[in-house]
């Protein structure tokens, strides 16, 4: 190529031509017919210019990519995705049933409900849990990261033989493996209590439920919750508005009625028994499904106070034989320990047939549902870890030790 541009600046342009071979000339400057003929005869003589101007045309060519041919950019990405559509289409996803998601959702506020307890729990565990061989030493730790937990003595033996049974059948050598066959054993413990509450099918009588507790245990907020609940299963609800101890009970109680349109029966002035007999009849008249019976709150040493909760049980009986075919203690779980010593006394006084444990999100003492398992194994029919009326929900023992020590 060197070669045929040297040889062509030794080609001299005709003397008559005053302008170059290649030039733009508009329409009113035509050169003269016989100049442009002796240049193409030129041309046709010399192949050496005819292969310089192909050289100069295909470096023209190569210059103007206008001149190729590019497709419409929208139409050109259009055709690209439908390609890779054909081609890479991924497989529907599975449908998912909608009670995984809500049972996704509950676990997601009990667990953070159990915030602080667990908080409290893996922070004393991370220690036990951090490495090393599986000793006396290491088990002595673990019953004093028990007993602060507020889980009590009596869980803390029970849970400590069974993670030493569990290690001796596994052959676990490593601290950091403790922490399954402490969940494991934290399960077993506390699978009695899973027992949820069965209603039964309607029928011509109401079904009657008495609820006990101190007061500030959240007692009537329970009860404005079990309404919101119970409706939800398409379940007719009337409330008896018995705590006439304390001061607004009876108009706190009316406020939740009127929030789930619900019937309250009331007194100004009269006995818990009278009101909750009074709403029991009233309920069978109208074919009610169920009563909630709210009592006056009172601590277990108060023995007369005690004697008058009895009486408000004797007085359901005259109503129905059967009745109350519930009672329901509602425990706060700020009190620790102290929950033990309320659910020993109101059940020797009524025959508890459940708990409520409220309150689980503002405290780090959630682990004394593990000393109720082991004194008192009273079944849990809810437990509640927020102030929403959505927060009451059944009590089931995997999911709490899941929400309680996370793997």
């Amino acid at each position: 190529m060197f070669g045929l541009f040297k040889r062509k600046k030794k080609i001299e342009t005709p003397e008559t031509v005053d302008t170059p071979v290649v030039e733009e000339v508009s329409n009113e400057q035509t050169p003269d017919e016989t100049v442009i003929e002796h240049i193409e005869s030129e041309i046709q003589q010399t192949p050496v210019i005819e292969e310089t101007r192909q050289a100069e045309t295909m470096t023209e060519n190569f210059r103007q990519p206008e001149k190729i041919h590019i497709p419409d950019i929208e139409s050109f990405r259009q055709s690209k995705q439908a390609a890779m559509s054909v081609v890479q289409t991924p497989e529907p996803e599975p449908e998912t049933e909608p009670e995984p998601a809500k049972k996704s959702g509950w676990f997601s506020r009990l667990k953070q409900g159990l915030t602080k307890s667990r908080d409290k729990l893996g922070k004393s565990l991370a220690t036990v849990f951090g490495g090393g061989q599986i000793d006396e030493d290491l088990y002595e730790e673990l019953e004093t990261v028990l007993l602060t937990s507020d889980m009590g003595v009596e869980a803390t033996e029970r849970l400590l033989s069974d993670v030493r049974k569990r290690v001796t059948l596994k052959g676990l050598k490593d601290a950091s493996e403790l922490k399954q066959a402490l969940k494991e054993a934290l399960r077993e413990l506390l699978q009695p209590l899973e027992q949820p509450l069965v209603l039964p099918e309607k029928g011509d009588e109401p079904f009657v439920i008495m609820m006990a507790g101190v007061n500030g245990a959240g007692k009537t907020t329970s009860i404005g919750k079990l309404a919101k609940l119970y409706q939800s299963e398409n379940r007719s609800v009337l409330l008896a508005a018995g705590d006439t101890f304390r001061a607004a009970a009876r108009e706190q109680l009316i406020e939740w009625g009127n929030r789930n349109d619900v019937t309250v029966i009331s007194q100004e002035k009269g006995e818990s028994a009278a009101v909750c007999f009074d709403a029991v009849e009233a309920a069978k008249a109208r074919k009610i499904d169920i009563v909630l019976a709210d009592t006056a709150g009172r601590l277990p040493t108060q023995l007369h106070l005690m004697e008058e909760i009895k009486k408000v049980k004797r007085v359901l009986q005259k109503s129905m034989p059967d009745a109350p075919h519930e009672i329901l203690l509602v425990l706060d779980a700020n009190i620790g320990q102290n929950a033990v010593n309320q659910v020993v006394a109101f059940d020797d006084a009524l025959g508890l047939t459940g708990l409520m444990l409220t309150k689980l999100d503002g405290t780090a003492k959630g682990g004394v549902i593990a000393a109720l398992a082991a004194v008192r194994p009273i079944p849990v029919r809810y437990i509640g870890v927020g102030e929403s009326i959505d927060d009451l929900r059944p009590f089931v023992a995997r999911d709490f030790v899941d929400a309680l020590l996370p793997d």
